[in-house]
């Protein structure tokens, strides 16, 4: 047998060898791998070298490209272990910002509030354009009209409002959950404005893989971070 028909058997040799080795199942994933790893990679390189004809060397190109997919490895693993370790650290300052959530008060866009009257409620509008008459109704949870709050002629852009939880005779209305409707006259005609109240984070859920958390309010659903105007005490 010729040095180069040892080299082309022994190569292959080893070659099976670290197939059966990277094809078993890999116990950190789990799975069965499919691929040489670095070490196996590196192994068979050496024992190419070794094994190889010395009256017909490995050409410098050959060669010179092995080095380089080592090295394109190499890199690709490194890459591997630093975009985890940046997920890792993503997920856990994620759940360090969900746990100070919980029972912080949110202004978030909408048109219901859980309300304490003996607290009343802050909320702000969003007037698109100068009104010349602007009010905030507040409705019961049966849809009746409780009070409203007239805010005369408003500037274009974010007017604030507060109702005293107090009914049109002045009477306390009971705790529950209120509805407001903003109403603002634009050049004559009544048109419905954006409101934004406040809310209490009652819990947070996390996203699935490293997607954006919810936030569960109090009488009021789930809502994503992104939604959130205003985080409060």
């Amino acid at each position: 047998m010729t040095t180069s028909s040892v080299s082309d058997v022994s190569s292959s040799s080893v070659l099976q060898s670290l197939q059966k080795t990277t094809s078993a199942t890999d116990s950190s994933t789990g799975t069965a791998g499919s691929k040489l790893g670095k070490d196996a990679f590196l192994q068979l390189l050496v024992t190419q070298m070794q094994n190889q004809n010395p009256l017909d060397p490995q050409d410098n190109g050959e060669f010179v490209a092995q080095l380089a997919q080592f090295s394109s490895l190499e890199g690709m693993q490194s890459l591997n272990q630093s975009v985890g370790s940046i997920v890792s650290s993503y997920q856990s300052s994620q759940a360090l910002q969900a746990s100070s959530l919980v029972g912080r008060s949110v202004i978030v866009q909408g048109s219901s509030a859980v309300v304490d009257p003996a607290k009343g409620l802050n909320g702000s509008m969003l007037v698109s354009g100068a009104s010349s008459a602007t009010t905030v109704g507040v409705y019961d949870a049966t849809g009746s009209l409780v009070k409203t709050i007239d805010l005369g002629a408003k500037p274009a852009g974010q007017t604030d409002f507060t109702w005293d939880g107090t009914d049109s005779e002045g009477n306390k209305a009971p705790a529950g959950t209120y509805t407001f409707k903003a109403v603002a006259t634009l050049d004559g005609t009544a048109t419905t404005m954006t409101t934004y109240l406040p809310a209490t984070v009652n819990s947070v859920t996390m996203g699935a893989n490293g997607g954006e958390m919810s936030l569960n309010l109090a009488g009021l659903g789930s809502i994503s971070l992104s939604q959130v105007k205003t985080i409060g005490i």
